[in-house]
């Protein structure tokens, strides 16, 4: 049997939450849209299991699952503003703080043959 992380084993309570919230909406989603979990997971290319334990919220499934589940739901856009560095006021303000772009410095490249 894999080792699994701690994430994966143990999720801290916010994750628990937000996973479980997910599967909530895709299960709502699918549901209103008429297709049955077999249905959705022959879209996405996955087990009906995996369906199942993504409306569940488990934190094992994989992004790629749940990607295309969105996908298939024609929900994928809405996952647009999500990490958008426009809209991470902490990142942003950190950024500003440190009064540098990069988190590591570029080396020049010499083209002279």
């Amino acid at each position: 049997m894999p080792n699994r992380s701690a994430a994966v084993q143990a999720p801290p309570a916010a994750v628990e939450e937000a996973l479980a919230r997910l599967g909530r909406r895709l299960r709502v989603a699918r549901l209103r849209r008429n297709l049955t979990a077999e249905e959705l997971a022959g879209r996405i290319g996955v087990s009906r299991q995996t369906v199942a334990t993504l409306e569940r919220g488990h934190p094992g499934v994989s992004v790629g699952a749940v990607l295309g589940a969105l996908r298939a739901l024609r929900l994928l856009d809405h996952l647009d503003p999500v990490a958008d560095p426009a809209r991470d006021r902490e990142g942003l303000a950190l950024e500003l703080a440190r009064g540098r772009k990069r988190a590591r410095r570029r080396t020049t490249l010499d083209d002279d043959f």
